[in-house]
C-alpha cells in the first residue's frame, strides 16, 4: 500500500482519536464506572500514539527499510489499533467483557510492530 492510503488512514484514525476523547471527557463523565472510563482512556491513548507512529513511519524513506520491513511494521501498527482500541472501545460501550479475549492480540500488534522497527533498517556499508 502506498503513502496516499497510508495518509488517509493516519487522518482518519487521528481524528477518530481526538473525537473518541473529547466523548469520553464530555458525554461518558459520570455514565460509566471509573474503571469502563479508564478503560477507554486507555484505548483513545494507544489509539493515538500508535497513529502517531504510524505517520512516523511513514515519513521516513523507504530506502531505509529492509525490503517489506515498512509494510510490515506499518500493518501491525494499524492491527494493533484495531484490535487493541477497538476491542476496548467495543467492551466499555456494549459492556461485552468477552470481547477483553481480543485486546492482547491487539497488543501484540503493537509490539510486533516496535521489534519490527529495530530490525528494519538496511545494512549501512
Amino acid at each position: 500500500m502506498n503513502n496516499h492510503f497510508w495518509l488517509k488512514l493516519i487522518g482518519f484514525s487521528g481524528a477518530l482519536s481526538v473525537a473518541l476523547g473529547a466523548f469520553a471527557a464530555h458525554g461518558l463523565e459520570g455514565k460509566l464506572t471509573i474503571e469502563y472510563l479508564q478503560t477507554f482512556r486507555t484505548a483513545v491513548l494507544y489509539q493515538f500514539l500508535h497513529t502517531l507512529a504510524l505517520f512516523g513511519v511513514v515519513c521516513l524513506p523507504v530506502t531505509l527499510f529492509k525490503p517489506h520491513f515498512r509494510t510490515w511494521i506499518l500493518g501491525s501498527f494499524a492491527t494493533g489499533i484495531l484490535l487493541f482500541s477497538g476491542s476496548l472501545y467495543l467492551l466499555v460501550l456494549l459492556e461485552l467483557p468477552l470481547l477483553g479475549a481480543i485486546t492482547p492480540i491487539g497488543g501484540l500488534g503493537f509490539i510486533l510492530g516496535w521489534c519490527l522497527l529495530m530490525f528494519a533498517q538496511k545494512e549501512v556499508y
